[in-house]
């Protein structure tokens, strides 16, 4: 089975050629030192996992033919991540982590204490993908700009609810015993936490639950993950 795993953005079939980026070719011989008849395994988020081999490569630019499929298309739950950015690594860290453990979108929210006031998409969406490449999924959530939480709120459909990840809980770990499967959402907040007046408009909304996370305040990254294995292990794919 061919260990390279790429992230190709077109439709998927077998005996149908498709072009590589300029960044993917130069990768593939220039770096994995890969020539025309190799196998590499490709996917776009839709079509599944497919054995393609290289017909032409370079470094700038060259094309695969899927051959076969190899896995079929696995979506994760229908779990949104909302969180405020801190910084540029440990955001980076959450996005990645997100893409790996499931989340069907990620959401940047602003907050008041929010210390970034604006972020780099695509840069993020880009490790949203290496990181389903690495992981074998076949599924890319979409990265979101950065929205204030405030309009977020606004539009929000309450069908949808939210797990708040509350610090001021702070005390033994919740179970999700008893709360009902369907569309969710996390929220994450950022380093200091929400302000008295986020607090009291999260608290007064019908669609958001709070939750404990433990004995202990966790850092933003480390919370994001330990809610996302909490919801996993409860209410996801993971049981």
């Amino acid at each position: 089975m061919a260990k390279i795993r790429l992230y190709i953005d077109h439709p998927l079939a077998a005996g149908q050629p498709v072009a590589l980026e300029q960044g993917q070719a130069h990768y593939l011989s220039g770096v994995m030192r890969q020539k025309p008849g190799d196998r590499v395994r490709v996917f776009n988020g839709r079509d599944g996992e497919w054995l393609a081999e290289l017909d032409q490569i370079g470094k700038r630019g060259g094309s695969v033919t899927p051959v076969e499929q190899s896995a079929p298309q696995q979506d994760p739950p229908d779990l949104w991540l909302c969180f405020a950015p801190i910084k540029k690594a440990r955001t980076d860290f959450i996005v990645e982590k997100a893409a790996e453990m499931g989340a069907a979108r990620i959401l940047p929210v602003q907050t008041d204490h929010t210390n970034s006031e604006r972020i780099r998409q695509d840069r993020l969406q880009a490790h949203a993908i290496e990181a389903a490449e690495q992981c074998g999924g076949t599924y890319v959530p979409p990265v979101d700009d950065l929205t204030p939480l405030s309009r977020l709120l606004d539009g929000w459909d309450d069908a949808r609810r939210i797990l708040w990840a509350d610090e001021a809980l702070a005390g033994p770990a919740q179970t999700l015993a008893g709360l009902q499967g369907g569309p969710w959402a996390i929220l994450i907040g950022p380093e200091g936490g929400f302000s008295a007046t986020e607090r009291a408009r999260l608290r007064s909304l019908p669609f958001i639950t709070p939750v404990s996370l433990g004995p202990r305040i966790l850092r933003a990254d480390t919370a994001a993950v330990a809610a996302m294995a909490l919801w996993q292990a409860s209410l996801g794919d993971w049981r």
